[in-house]
């Protein structure tokens, strides 16, 4: 869509989405909930329109270059559109957060001091081109009652414009501002630009997709930003590691999903193990077609291992490349864990209960998995239900951001008449 006066546009879009955020105040924990399970109903019900608008994406993905796998993302089907359906279903049904009281006292002079959980206001949430994201993201920013401006890829525009269309149909019927939920209409560039200086209406911004995404809205945005950076997440195979559930944790880890933030890029070996446990891991890596990039004790133990450069230690891969890094003492996996992590997710596979604890302790990332695959860093994992994407920030939110991140909180005081001398 072709927009004559642009700054104009994402102006007015702001603005309405600050009234609708000061409206949402007075919404209750019903009406969102009505809200998202009339929604899921109506998707169903109009799922004809959403695979036209769909069908319209696909026939345009050629001409973006997309691949094979980021085809298959876009594509929607009865079944995917009943997956987004019951993912409304299922964030109605979590505990709303906001009017929580997260502690009280009362103080000598009788005031009542209340820390009260409230929502954000207004999030500017940009992200990849996957059309259940547009309802994800709009339930909980919703149902934390927050207003969102969505901006989706140009890739899923007719998808992503059709469930916000929905949504925010539905919105108005139960008495939720129909401005909560705004999709920008247009996949211009600029428009980012230009809703990043609007901090007097955007509270937050949250940006889900590419690196390179993320450091251009970090390095614009003039208000607060909930960034994800790079998944370069490893598993650490301990002196003690059992071998068994050592395999286990480092193929699910690498293989279950390549291309997703949580899944493993980098391999961190103990000295002690690298002639009988190593091997083996490598022969199931090759199995499964990843090429491992090693250091020289690696190669040495590895035949197939190519030499890994400085920067394989940083990179996420997204594919079926993983570095490995053997270590002396757990003193050394953890320093160069902490000097190459991206701060996403870090595994240790050890039966030496002080090690697991040692290494929970100093490493420095949003989660830590003693004895389990980095795969299970995600909000519907963590018992949150849905999430909006998983930090690597440590300020607001770190980790899979559900809806008690989309919060922040508030001092109700109450008196009876006290005043300060």
């Amino acid at each position: 869509m072709k927009i004559e006066n642009l700054e104009a546009y994402c102006l007015d879009v702001a603005q309405r989405a600050k009234i609708a955020s000061a409206q949402l105040a007075s919404v209750t924990g019903k009406q969102k909930n009505d809200w998202l399970n009339r929604s899921a109903e109506r998707l169903r019900g109009r799922i004809a329109e959403i695979l036209e608008a769909n069908d319209k994406d696909i026939a345009a993905a050629p001409g973006f270059n997309l691949t094979p796998a980021e085809i298959d993302r876009l594509k929607l089907n009865p079944e995917r559109v009943e997956d987004i359906a019951q993912a409304l279903e299922y964030i109605a049904k979590l505990p709303d957060p906001v009017g929580e009281v997260i502690s009280s006292q009362v103080r000598p002079n009788g005031l009542d001091v209340q820390k009260v959980r409230v929502p954000l206001g207004v999030v500017f949430f940009i992200y990849e081109s996957r059309p259940n994201v547009t309802a994800d993201a709009a339930a909980l920013c919703v149902k934390s009652s927050n207003a969102v401006i969505l901006r989706g890829g140009k890739e899923a525009i007719n998808s992503s414009m059709k469930i916000a269309e929905i949504l925010s149909e539905t919105a108005g019927e139960v008495g939720i501002p129909c401005d909560a939920v705004q999709l920008v209409a247009t996949t211009d560039r600029d428009a980012v630009g230009h809703f990043l200086k609007m901090n007097q209406f955007i509270d937050v911004t949250i940006p889900r997709g590419g690196e390179g995404l993320i450091r251009r809205v970090t390095q614009d945005a003039t208000m607060p930003v909930i960034k994800h950076f790079a998944g370069n997440c490893h598993v650490y195979v301990d002196a003690l590691a059992e071998e068994q559930k050592t395999l286990d944790i480092v193929i699910n880890s690498k293989c279950q999903r390549m291309g997703v933030c949580n899944a493993a890029e980098s391999l961190v070996v103990h000295r002690a193990v690298v002639d009988t446990l190593l091997p083996k891991i490598a022969d199931a890596l090759k199995e499964r077609g990843v090429e491992i990039r090693g250091d020289e004790a690696t190669c040495a133990s590895v035949p197939f291992a190519v030499p890994a450069t400085e920067d394989d230690f940083y990179t996420e891969y997204h594919g079926p490349i993983i570095s490995c890094k053997v270590v002396e003492t757990l003193d050394e996996a953890i320093q160069h864990i902490n000097k190459c992590s991206s701060g996403h997710t870090e595994a240790i596979c050890t039966n030496d209960l002080a090690a697991a604890r040692e290494f929970a302790l100093r490493i420095d990332s949003s989660a830590v998995m003693i004895n389990a695959s980095t795969r299970f860093n995600d909000g519907g994992e963590f018992g949150l239900g849905a999430e909006i994407g998983i930090s690597t920030d440590k300020f607001h939110a770190r980790g899979p951001c559900g809806l008690r991140e989309l919060t922040s909180y508030k001092y109700i005081v109450y008196g009876d008449g006290q005043t300060r001398g």
